[in-house]
Order: structure tokens, then C-alpha cells, then sequence
């Protein structure tokens, strides 16, 4: 779904805000056909905007839909999919693979065109510092490297589940519940702190992938349990921002894009 609201053409290079759900699904958002969740916000997005129907991510698994999406090559052409990852089909905790650095993201070209770039969520395209968002056109990065079900408590020998500020981990395990309102806090900031320059926005948010999680303001909320509670907040998360571009006379400025990485599992 691409979002721009009404009024008079862009008086400057458009910012660019891209919103990418872990595992929601094509039918999760009432304006797509849901009954169980309240998505007012998309819903208003999708009727103002383009309500894309016939989408398809490059991969149906995280890492390679995810390095596609942000290079526009197809997943194996960057060292994604199939069993091309040590024999799995996405990227684990301390593998030495990853997005190879001299690869070009969409990231890297906006930043080299005068964008200040931002990621703010789950990566997932490599744990180690030569394959970190750092390293590939994002000025700054606040999430997690890799998916919320990835840490010590899923077994094995993994490390806890670390949130990262750009190259270092300021908390481990960290706490999921708190995840969409600590990333939509984030990316306010980075809004508020770039409203005098073109921006980019890189939102992958760790919800809906399992386990689920929402914050104290959400959970029980909704009438589809956690799962629910866990889309409604991502849904009130954008309309926070688009609150924010609001406010600061960014949003006829600003083109935003919502979409999922590969659908629900």
C-alpha cells in the first residue's frame, strides 16, 4: 500500500517512509477484508493512496525477501534463498554470512543523493558488523538483527535476544513487549530531527512474527487475541508518524509505503 496525501505537488525532494511487517498477512487489515482488527489508520491510508493487490515479496522467508527488497535483485543473485545460506533458508545468530557490503541498497543511493537514512527495526540480513544496516547506506540503526524468536529462550546455544543502536547492543534479551512503541518512538525522533532535509525511513517492524507481543496500551484490546493486539498497535505506530508529518507540514512532502515482508506463515 503507498500512501501521499492530498494537496499541490512536492515542493522538494520527497521523503520516504517504508514500513515493512514481519509475517502479516494479505487479508490482516480490515481494508484488505478483516473482520477481527481495527485498522483506521491503513484504512484511510489505502483510501487516499494505492492499495496495491497483486504485490508479491521475492521470497516467502525473511532474509532473502528482505535483501531483495532493499537491492531490487532477485534473492540468489545477492547470496539469499534456497539452502544457499549454510544450508538453511534464512540467516541464524553468529552466522558468517550475510549482505555482502559492496552490494547497493536502496539505502546507500538515497544517502549518496543527500538523504539522511535511518533504519529503525529488524534487519536481519546479517549479524555480524561487516553486514550490519551501518555498513549499507543507513546513517543510523535502532532494532533488532534478526527475528524475535532467534534468542537464548528458543534453545540451542544463542545469545539473548540483543537490541542494537547502531553497531552495539544496549540490551539483552530485550523486552518485546515494549518493541513497537520503543521503534515508533524512534522514528518520531528521526522525523522531528530531519524535517529540514529529505529523508529515509527504513520502519521493518520484529510484530507480527511469533512470539506475539503488544504493549500494556494494546494487549487484550482487540477482539483476535495477542495477534490482534499486535496489529492494532502497528496500525496506531502509523498513524503516529503520519500525526507527526502532520504536524510539522512534511506530508504532502512525503511518500509512504506499508507492506508486509512475505505474508503470514
Amino acid at each position: 500500500m503507498i500512501a501521499v496525501t492530498e494537496g499541490p505537488a512536492m515542493s522538494r525532494r520527497p521523503n520516504v517512509i517504508l514500513i515493512n511487517c514481519d509475517d502479516l498477512g494479505y487479508g490482516d487489515l480490515s481494508c484488505y477484508g478483516s473482520t477481527q482488527h481495527e485498522t483506521p489508520v491503513l484504512d484511510r491510508m489505502a483510501s487516499e493512496g494505492a492499495r496495491l493487490t497483486d504485490f508479491y515479496m521475492a521470497s516467502p522467508i525473511c532474509s532473502p525477501s528482505r535483501a531483495a527488497m532493499l537491492t531490487g535483485s532477485y534473492p540468489l543473485r545477492v547470496g539469499f534463498g534456497g539452502r544457499s545460506i549454510d544450508n538453511a533458508p534464512v540467516l541464524f545468530p553468529g552466522q558468517a554470512q550475510g549482505l555482502h557490503p559492496d552490494e547497493i541498497t536502496i539505502a546507500r543511493l538515497l544517502s549518496d543523493a543527500g538523504y539522511a537514512t535511518r533504519l529503525v527495526g529488524k534487519w536481519h540480513c546479517g549479524d555480524q558488523p561487516e553486514f550490519l544496516p551501518t555498513r549499507h547506506g543507513f546513517d543510523g540503526w535502532f532494532g533488532l538483527p534478526y527475528s524475535n524468536d532467534m534468542g537464548a529462550r528458543s534453545g540451542g546455544n544463542r545469545p539473548p535476544l540483543p537490541l542494537m543502536r547502531d553497531e552495539i547492543v544496549i540490551e539483552a534479551p530485550a523486552n518485546q513487549d515494549l518493541l513497537t512503541r520503543r521503534y515508533t518512538d524512534e522514528a518520531v525522533r528521526f522525523i522531528r530531527g530531519h524535517a529540514d532535509e529529505p529523508f529515509f525511513l527504513y520502519l521493518p517492524h520484529s510484530m507480527v512474527h511469533l512470539p506475539l507481543h503488544a504493549s500494556d496500551d494494546f494487549r487484550g484490546k482487540s477482539a483476535n487475541g495477542i495477534y490482534g493486539d499486535a496489529v492494532e498497535e502497528i496500525d496506531a505506530s502509523t498513524g503516529e508518524l503520519v500525526a507527526t508529518l502532520r504536524e510539522l507540514g512534511l506530508a504532502e512532502d512525503t511518500l509512504i509505503i506499508f507492506t508486509s515482508d512475505n505474508g503470514s506463515r
